[in-house]
């Protein structure tokens, strides 16, 4: 009985074999294109990381040979000549407004107008836009479209939301409006991100608006 159970063992298992090579040279290919697709994948974002790096590294020489530069229409010539990454443009942006508003604070609204409605601008940057847009727009923009940027900043909860109110108390000091400035100062003092050197300010400018100290 041994040699006959043997013998169908042996048989069986060479079909197993037969069958196995048989899948093996019949679905082999998929595996080869699995390896080559990993490895490939792997190699190419090797390679795409270091192109990333020295666009990246290119990106911040031309920058610093930029602002490097005295002149400040050297300057702005350098700035627009820089090859920006896209996820640097607003960044770019706003130091070219910056340098801007020095030669022509239409420029410079233009630049930051421009930013805040490019929809591929970060949050962070559009609202770093409307805040220097309310700083350096004073000869170009009105108090109410002042007041619609900072305004944007203070409803949310970003990181320029104190530094917007206290722009907002300034306009509305500008405008005669004496309570609503010392009511917003107020708010400024209370915030929970208000650092010493902002309370500080707004007490200040508190005392300077005859406002009463003890309320804040």
């Amino acid at each position: 009985m041994s040699n006959p159970e043997s013998f169908i063992e042996e048989v069986s298992e060479e079909v197993r074999r037969d069958r196995l090579y048989g899948t093996l040279r019949k679905y082999g290919w998929i595996g080869v294109l699995a390896v080559v697709l990993i490895v490939g994948g792997a190699a190419f974002n090797e390679y795409r990381k270091a192109q990333n790096k020295a666009a990246a590294e290119a990106y911040g020489d031309a920058l610093y040979t930029a602002l490097e530069t005295d002149d400040v229409e050297t300057r702005l010539t350098l700035l627009g000549e820089v090859q920006t990454p896209q996820a640097a443009a607003a960044l770019t942006g706003l130091i070219t407004a910056t340098e801007m508003a020095a030669r022509s604070e239409e420029e410079a609204v233009a630049v930051l107008q421009a930013l805040i409605v490019n929809p591929d601008t970060p949050p962070l940057y559009r609202d770093l836009g409307r805040l220097r847009l309310a700083l350096d727009g004073s000869g170009v923009l009105d108090t109410t479209e002042r007041s619609a940027a900072l305004n944007a900043l203070i409803q949310g909860s970003g990181p320029f939301r104190l530094l917007a109110l206290e722009q907002r108390a300034l306009l509305e000091a500008e405008n005669g409006e004496i309570d609503a400035a010392i009511a917003t100062l107020q708010e400024v003092m209370r915030g929970a991100g208000a650092t010493e050197a902002m309370q500080s300010r707004a007490l200040q400018l508190i005392v300077a608006l005859g406002g009463d100290v003890a309320q804040g």
